[in-house]
């Protein structure tokens, strides 16, 4: 079992929020639990839904508009080439969802996603700092990770 695992806190529909991010990780995923509470305070229905995705664990909490989501927390996946890059970057823009700079999204939830190649970390990481340095600067104009244009960059084509 994880030690720390991310509790997220939603308006509403925590189990919707759920039943979406399952289908949208597939492997390794699933709703784990699911609990209507009493209603907060504000009277609010508090609902609660552990869920994994991926084998990392979460807690999605509905209890009312009072937390906001914003870029401060975010989650990195890690894609093993292109074509995972473009499935996660258009299913979470998809719907709502808002892209950002540099691998960085919102789904429709507001949640804040990197959609991260591992061939941007090789290249940007490089003991090769000059090549290095073009890599991680043509990242640096990029909303969705391109790997061929990084990888032409570093090159220096």
């Amino acid at each position: 079992m994880q030690k720390i695992t991310p509790f997220l806190w939603f308006d509403k529909d925590a189990k919707s929020a759920a039943e979406y991010y399952v289908s949208v990780f597939g492997e390794d995923s699933k709703i784990t639990g699911h609990q209507i509470m009493p209603p907060s305070p504000a009277g609010d229905p508090v609902e609660v839904v552990g869920v994994t995705l991926r084998g990392q664990e979460f807690t999605l909490m509905a209890a009312g508009p009072v937390f906001k989501f914003n870029e401060s927390v975010s989650f990195v996946i890690d894609c093993k080439d292109q074509e995972e890059v473009d499935y996660f970057w258009n299913t979470l823009t998809a719907d709502g969802g808002k892209e950002s700079a540099c691998g960085w999204l919102k789904d429709k939830y507001g949640m804040s996603w990197q959609v991260t190649p591992r061939r941007l970390i090789e290249l940007s990481t490089s003991a090769d700092k000059e090549k290095a340095g073009r890599a991680f600067a043509a990242m640096l104009t990029m909303k969705k990770i391109d790997i061929a244009a990084i990888e032409a960059a570093y090159e220096g084509k």
